[in-house]
């Protein structure tokens, strides 16, 4: 009989709190085995502790040794899933990165938790047992890396977290959940329509992250510069606008084939070259900015370290990459 893979990394899943100061700290991942009987009614299940860190220790360096590690389960007959637990602060980021580096049709998985171990309303053995079900599901292959907590089912590309301790934090701004985890069944009601898949390349270059605001000038991107990064995000104003005051850095970069990705600092929607002003839309294509379809800043940004070396070394034209 197949078998679920339960990859561990750490993360607020495997932490407990200390009930006299407050405080929540990891510890031995080994309280994720006290799941097991609860998880083996749902058939075979095999625990692997990957590594144990809090999420704000993730690296992209980590994220692709993890990568590896996954593929390695899927590519064996006998695996029908995996499941991969993972702290909540850069979850989407690394499911975003799993995303676009997996291939396979098996289904993966990532989940955690809000609440620690021995708090009370615990979430993350609920999510842990959802995301097993979901793995185990026929219906979740071919659907991407997919994000289960609270009950529903996300899409990494579109999932984002909300809320700084809720439970129901993680949300899909611009489409929703796409399945739904009951009580008997797994549902789904849509899923991407296109699987955006690359080649496994180490994630070697710098890049940079930047959110616009009102009078903002060029000193961030300048700093980039200086300091060797090969590529900058930017979170621009509305659908796609940015200070005049930031034109020139923006200016500077490309002029050092630094490519500059934008996205907006809203939720919803598109960035568009629509308005014709100093930092307007307009102009910034113009200038050669790339315009990213839909992500947000720390998505935009995996995808750009992901895709980096089809620019630098096969000179390709990124923004068709940014369009999907």
């Amino acid at each position: 009989m197949s078998k679920v893979v339960i990859i561990t990394t750490g993360g607020t899943i495997a932490m407990s709190e200390d009930l006299k100061t407050k405080t929540i700290k990891p510890i031995d991942q080994d309280t994720l085995v006290q799941m097991m009987p609860y998880l083996e009614e749902y058939g075979p299940v095999e625990m692997d502790h990957f590594i144990n860190i809090p999420s704000p220790h993730m690296t992209p360096e980590i994220m692709y040794q993890l990568t590896l590690h996954t593929n390695q389960y899927l590519s064996k007959e006998d695996i029908s899933g995996v499941v991969i637990t993972h702290g909540t602060d850069t979850l989407e980021e690394t499911a975003y990165f799993l995303d676009l580096l997996i291939t396979s049709e098996k289904p993966v998985v990532v989940t955690g938790a809000m609440r620690s171990s021995n708090e009370l309303g615990a979430d993350g053995p609920l999510n842990l047992i959802n995301s097993v079900r979901v793995a185990k599901a026929p219906s979740s292959r071919g659907k991407g890396v997919l994000v289960v907590f609270n009950d529903e089912i996300h899409a990494a590309r579109y999932v984002t977290k909300t809320h700084t301790s809720n439970i129901a934090t993680f949300q899909s701004p611009s489409t929703g959940p796409i399945g739904t985890v009951t009580k008997k069944e797994i549902r789904f009601s849509h899923a991407p329509l296109i699987r955006d898949t690359y080649e496994s390349v180490p994630p070697s270059a710098k890049i940079g992250l930047i959110k616009a605001a009102v009078g903002m000038d060029d000193l961030l991107i300048n700093t980039y510069i200086d300091n060797n990064y090969q590529g900058i995000v930017i979170e621009a104003l509305g659908q796609g606008n940015l200070p005049p005051k930031m034109v020139k850095g923006i200016k500077r970069a490309i002029d050092k084939q630094i490519p500059i990705v934008l996205v907006s600092r809203s939720f919803n929607g598109f960035v568009d070259d629509v308005y014709d002003y100093e930092g307007g839309g307009k102009q910034l294509k113009q200038l050669g900015v790339i315009f990213s379809n839909g992500l947000n800043g720390q998505k935009a940004r995996i995808k750009l370290m992901v895709t980096y070396h089809l620019f630098k070394e096969k000179s390709e034209d990124l923004q068709k990459y940014f369009d999907r």
